[in-house]
């Protein structure tokens, strides 16, 4: 027993013999004298700081002894109290997960300093246990970002209590990207930082894409242009090289320019006739954004993507469909998934495309910078 077990105590106090008790060999009496000790902690008498000071030792010596199931029933006991013995928190903390789970969930007892610790020496149930407490700060957030695996990630994501950094938050989105466990924890999050929202257009699917259109187009002003400019000072060119007919194909439809023969219907004509790159770099142009986008929204037939240069570029839903068909060909079932397109592009809210648009405009807007 520790000498805590020597410091005074008020006159009339039960815990002298409670402390006697506990030279007790004998397990079940220990176990019970735990138990006796954990209810005599949450009575109704108040207690001094040598009391406090003694509950935490003899509790935390005593459950040191105890087996798994005494532990967790510790833990859950105490998980809740504000004023739980800080030592036993501490250890019950560090206990293996099935004793560790209720305190790191719940006990506001423990401190960014012992929970970041955990993160540090534990492994990811413990993680995942932390991830989930109400609130969680940006500290030990970031270490978790650092330290824990997929599936701690995105429970931490899920956890609109939890606070990231800008960097832990662009880390996250990066692995995100690369599984697809992470997209819809990634596109719902709250606090999602707007630029790195749209960036996970492109990988996620229909329903999500529809979320990030949504939030683009019920973002405050201010908010947005925040988010533009935090998008600016991230966006380096990692866009790979440039297809072999691109300065002809270049020339081509700058000399259309010029003469103000680039319209819409030159577009479609460029694409009706195999003119590819001479497509892409229109169409680029046409929306401001840069030709690795276009070929990324081409190639990858991200015709819903597609819709939102299109609305943002005004153009009649008629010449979007012809794009679309186009873009298909031969593939089963074109004209229905067409028809499906046409449909996305009517619904779809103007001012929702040109705020999105904004954000994919940041690769062509750095790449002029640099």
């Amino acid at each position: 027993m520790s000498d805590a077990a020597t410091a005074p105590v008020e006159t009339g106090s039960r815990l002298p013999d409670l402390i006697q008790l506990a030279q007790e060999s004998s397990s079940e009496k220990r176990r019970d004298l735990l138990r006796e000790l954990t209810e005599h902690f949450f009575g109704p008498a108040r207690r001094s700081a040598a009391e406090d000071e003694l509950y935490d030792s003899l509790l935390t010596d005593l459950a040191a002894e105890m087996e798994t199931a005494v532990r967790a029933e510790l833990s859950a006991r105490f998980a809740l109290s504000p004023d739980a013995p800080r030592g036993l928190i501490r250890r019950l903390a560090n206990d293996e997960v099935a004793v560790a789970d209720a305190v790191l969930r719940a006990s506001t007892v423990l401190t960014d300093e012992d929970l970041m610790g955990v993160v540090r020496t534990q492994g990811q149930e413990h993680l995942r246990a932390i991830s989930e407490r109400d609130t969680v700060s940006e500290a030990v957030s970031d270490l978790i970002v650092e330290r824990g695996d997929d599936e701690t990630l995105g429970t931490l994501l899920r956890n609109d209590g939890a606070r990231l950094s800008r960097a832990a938050s662009e880390t996250a989105v990066e692995r995100a990207r690369r599984n697809p466990a992470l997209h819809a924890a990634t596109v719902e999050r709250a606090s999602l930082p707007a630029d790195l929202l749209n960036d996970m257009y492109f990988v996620v699917e229909t329903r999500l894409r529809q979320r990030i259109l949504e939030q683009n187009a019920a973002m405050d002003p201010v908010l947005l242009e925040s988010a533009l400019a935090a998008g600016r000072a991230r966006v380096a060119a990692d866009d790979g090289t440039l297809p072999a007919d691109y300065s002809e194909s270049l020339a081509y439809v700058e000399e259309l320019g010029a003469a103000n023969q680039l319209t819409p219907n030159m577009l479609a004509r460029f694409l009706r006739s195999g003119s590819r790159t001479a497509f892409l770099i229109a169409l680029a142009q046409l929306a401001d954004v840069d030709f690795h986008t276009a070929n990324q929204i081409v190639q990858r037939r991200e015709l819903d993507a597609l819709a939102v240069i299109c609305k943002a570029a005004d153009l009649d839903r008629a010449l979007f469909l012809t794009f679309v068909v186009v873009i298909l060909g031969g593939e089963e079932n074109a004209i229905g998934q067409a028809h499906a397109y046409a449909r996305l592009y009517t619904e779809l809210q103007r001012e929702a495309a040109l705020r999105t648009l904004r954000f994919w405009r940041l690769r062509r807007k750095s790449a002029v910078a640099a």
